[in-house]
């Protein structure tokens, strides 16, 4: 029988970590019925387990490494190494890890969800939500034990340890598994009396209402976590949690993509024309815009930091404005005899450009 060490491949100076990393690789390579046609993969496959099982423990491993494998392997076989097969917790464990399984597994109460909607200003501050909700709340007669006066007992099925053991022999040797207690919920206690108002179910129905803070940046369909605030957990264990789904109404002005937000602003033709300084309203404060000379409509500007938050750090997006040049429907006498004189000191017809399509249609 080759070395323990050698056998899962690392040195005797290993880690903890070292070899449950080594035994998890060499056990999904020699697992049997992973290895159906390698009929040399089963006793690989105990020797893996065999090895890890003693490296693993640190008692058995100290007198691995002070008595050699030779004796160590004697003690064994003639009864001296009695304890050495006790104490592998942690074997059923990595090999749950592996091949799939669940041990000590601890039960909680049922999560929640709502929904709610927020305006787009309450998703640029952020802001705090008031739900109400039914559900199932820790019994505040027996404070979520179940119990009468809250007094409780040592669990007779487990012994206070709030887990089972239980062995199970398979042709790849016993395997002892270790499971939550299901008569006290891994508690390790149980009710000496059952309480009368939640009749030892640890929790009663009840309306509650519970406050929500909602980050600033906050996005349409995301989810927020409210840890503790589902359902109770049965008889004391732990309660689940809430689940928040986040709808956040458009708006008359912004539109928002990501944490940019985007409008049109109306200017008039001299502004257009001669240029000037535009005060631009956004979700905070208003902003002034620089408008240059000669500037066309529809031409779009950045203003850098005046769009959402970021959820998940410091800083702002951009807020973008497209400039719409207005065309006054009415002109006065004087207007007109202006526009005009515009026009013919520029060059330019005051009667309306052949358009593309007539351009078009001429070509034909």
């Amino acid at each position: 029988m080759p070395d323990y060490y050698d056998v899962l491949g690392v040195s005797k100076n290993a880690t903890q970590e070292e070899i449950k990393k080594a035994y998890k690789k060499l056990a999904k390579t020699y697992h049997p019925d992973l290895n159906k046609d390698n009929p040399q993969a089963e006793e690989k496959f105990k020797e893996v387990n065999n090895a890890y099982k003693v490296l693993s423990n640190q008692k058995a491993r100290t007198q691995y490494d002070q008595f050699g494998h030779d004796t160590f392997e004697q003690a064994q076989k003639g009864g001296g190494g009695q304890g050495f097969n006790q104490g592998f917790g942690g074997f059923e464990d990595i090999f749950s890890d592996i091949f799939g399984g669940g041990f000590r597994q601890q039960r909680r109460g049922a999560d929640l969800q709502a929904e709610f909607t927020i305006t787009l200003q309450e998703a640029y501050r952020g802001t705090e939500k008031e739900l109400e909700l039914t559900k199932n709340d820790p019994c505040s007669d027996c404070n979520g034990t179940g119990a009468h006066k809250g007094e409780m007992k040592t669990c007779g099925e487990c012994g206070g340890q709030g887990r089972v053991l239980s062995q199970q022999r398979t042709p790849f040797g016993v395997f002892q598994t270790q499971t939550t207690c299901r008569a006290c919920q891994g508690q390790g206690r149980i009710p000496k009396k059952a309480c009368d108002t939640c009749r030892g179910q640890g929790s009663v129905r009840k309306n509650k209402t519970i406050k929500v803070s909602i980050p600033a940046g906050v996005e349409s369909g995301q989810r927020i976590r409210v840890q503790g605030e589902g359902e109770a957990g049965p008889a004391g264990t732990p309660p689940g949690d809430l689940y928040l789904y986040v709808t956040v109404r458009t708006h008359d002005l912004f539109e928002r993509k990501g944490d940019d937000l985007f409008c049109d602003i109306p200017i008039s033709i001299p502004q257009a024309v001669f240029g000037d300084d535009v005060k631009i309203p956004t979700l905070e404060k208003s902003a002034v815009l620089e408008i240059p000379p000669g500037t066309h409509s529809h031409t779009r500007f950045k203003l850098s930091g005046f769009g959402m938050p970021h959820l998940s750090g410091r800083g702002k997006g951009n807020l973008y404005v497209r400039v719409k040049v207005q065309t006054p429907k009415k002109l006065s006498k004087e207007q007109q005899a202006a526009l005009k004189q515009f026009a013919d000191a520029s060059g330019e017809s005051v009667k309306p450009q052949k358009g593309f399509f007539e351009k078009l249609k001429d070509a034909f």
